[in-house]
């Protein structure tokens, strides 16, 4: 069940970044032109490692040439409003890499290479973590988040902070995804009347649009696969645990992750790989130990050959004739590249997710985010969900010029998760999704992993009535804390459609394998045309 149906149940960086005006954000004005192509389009993390290595390029010129294509197309040409800013330091860390590397230090696969991460993302520099909203302008923590080290320490270059639905897409039952106080609306750089989907949207295009090397974007339910779906990309949603949350902006423990949004199958093992890694603050990630894996030894064309792949057509096939008919064809390769296809194998409980989840999200929202507020200090702008909704309220005319906060009110409501309504949702979501919904399938099945479409083709943005959500595949991964990767699967009206491969816990190995085994059998990512509108005549 998709974000929409279940909620219906219940500083300026480098370019000058400033948050986007109401017009702006409602697209008045903006270009559709499509622009030339850039240097750096669609290379991948190895073909710009290359470059340095043969000397064509260096991290500085890499992070010059994509902050030349940020201000080309996020604020001008297509105005496609990816980033909320970028990072005034980006070059001087450049080349504080590109020193070591002269001297013979290369600290890995993502040595110099420019990422983007999400505004609900903690970085400890002179960049600001908001989740999007006036609410916290200007907050700077006082350390990164876990993942964020990692990258560093890896040699990855944070080029800046994406733009998303507005707290991560959780504050209103009308919203419309991609769209934040801060940084505007979003676009979509495949037709650019059409909607990113969220909350992981800034992160989608701008990878998708190649203004970064990669991505990292975060999901309770469906805000990666859902926007990757939307861009043409590859995104991970991992196990619960996998990669910690400490320093990430919350709304729900018992399903909040981080994880990789790339072009490429082998960048999102890159990215996994390095993001991933036990974190005492996060005590989810106890359990990723022994199981974090370097995923680039899993990635094997002929991957396919004896997977056991179900098809749970009930409630996850049958919204989108589209989509259906992509899932078709991405059937038919599975089945010729040696997958066994079991067809159906539909999950029993997938129905009945939906009321519980929601009311576990509202409990655990409360409850994180004045946890993670509280921790920010005194000098912090809000320290409760409370200050939020007083805020928004006092400055509703920049916040909530479209939709309000309905579910920041309903989250206000609750009690602490020592009650029994919220004990009593949270144990049902995990017999629901795990042993009666999952787990069951998967062993009645043998399966290796299930197989569906990830989402409808992108729909019209629409400012006034907020999303128009058909259905998706995220619900179940997501209560469950499975991983989920979708892949780009193919094209309806010129707008791509995923295709999602979900496994039981800790079955990351297997996934990539899948993944990458399906992307080269089909090579169906395609670099977007900046259309004004989808192609209609077919």
């Amino acid at each position: 069940m998709e974000r929409r149906s279940f909620l219906s149940l219940g500083t300026a960086g480098a370019l000058g970044f400033v948050a986007a005006t109401a017009r702006a954000a409602a697209g008045d004005g903006c270009g559709d032109m499509k622009p030339p192509p850039g240097e750096l389009d669609e290379l991948s993390v190895a073909d710009l490692q290359a470059r340095m290595a043969s000397g064509r390029d260096m991290a500085r010129s890499l992070v010059e040439k994509y902050l030349e294509r940020i201000e080309a197309l996020d604020r001008r040409g297509p105005t496609l409003r990816s980033f909320i800013e970028v990072n005034p330091d980006a070059l001087a860390i450049a080349d504080r890499l590109d020193a070591e590397r002269k001297a013979g230090r290369v600290r890995g696969p993502l040595h110099g290479i420019p990422i983007v991460v999400k505004d609900n993302i903690d970085t400890a520099d002179r960049m600001t973590t908001t989740a999007g909203s006036l609410t916290l302008e200007g907050w700077i923590p006082p350390a990164d988040a876990f993942l964020v080290a990692r990258l560093r320490e890896a040699g990855a270059i944070i080029l800046g902070k994406a733009n998303l639905s507005e707290w991560a897409n959780f504050r209103s039952t009308r919203s419309t995804s991609g769209w934040s106080a801060r940084g505007g609306l979003c676009r979509n750089p495949y037709a650019l009347d059409r909607n990113t989907s969220g909350s992981s949207s800034g992160t989608a295009v701008a990878v998708a649009a190649s203004l970064a090397a990669a991505g990292v974007g975060t999901e309770t339910d469906g805000s990666i696969v859902s926007p990757s779906n939307h861009a043409c990309l590859v995104g991970v949603k991992p196990t619960l645990g996998l990669v910690s949350r400490s320093g990430i902006i919350p709304i729900a423990h018992s399903q909040d992750t981080a994880g990789p949004m790339t072009r490429t199958v082998r960048d999102a093992a890159l990215l996994l790989t390095a993001m991933a890694g036990v974190d005492p603050k996060d005590r989810a990630t106890i359990s990723a130990r022994g199981r974090i894996h370097d995923y680039t030894q899993f990635l094997d064309p002929d991957g396919l050959k004896g997977a056991r792949l179900g098809v749970p057509r009930k409630g996850l096939f049958g919204y989108s004739r589209a989509s259906d008919r992509i899932a078709e064809e991405a059937l038919d390769v599975l089945r010729r590249h040696g997958a066994v296809i079991v067809d159906p194998a539909d999950i029993p409980t997938l129905d009945e997710i939906g009321r519980p989840e929601f009311e576990v999200l509202l409990y655990e929202f409360k409850a994180d985010l004045n946890a993670y507020l509280a921790r920010l200090g005194p000098s912090a702008p809000v320290r409760s969900l409370a200050d939020a909704i007083r805020f928004n309220e006092a400055h509703r005319d920049r916040e909530m010029p479209y939709f309000g906060q309905e579910i920041f009110e309903m989250a206000e409501k609750k009690g602490p998760l020592t009650e029994r309504a919220y004990r009593q949702a949270l144990g049902q979501c995990r017999r629901l999704s795990r042993t009666q919904g999952l787990d069951a399938v998967f062993a009645k099945h043998r399966l290796d992993a299930l197989v569906m479409p990830t989402d409808s083709p992108a729909w019209v943005t629409d400012l006034v009535n907020g999303d128009h959500f058909l259905g998706g595949s995220s619900t179940i991964a997501a209560v469950a804390g499975y991983p989920h990767i979708t892949v780009p699967g193919g094209f309806a009206f010129g707008l791509p459609v995923g295709i999602s491969f979900i496994g039981p816990a800790w079955s990351e190995p297997t996934l990539f394998r899948l993944a990458y085994a399906f992307e080269q059998a089909t090579k169906h990512r395609r670099a977007p045309g900046y259309a004004r509108s989808a192609k209609l005549d077919g």
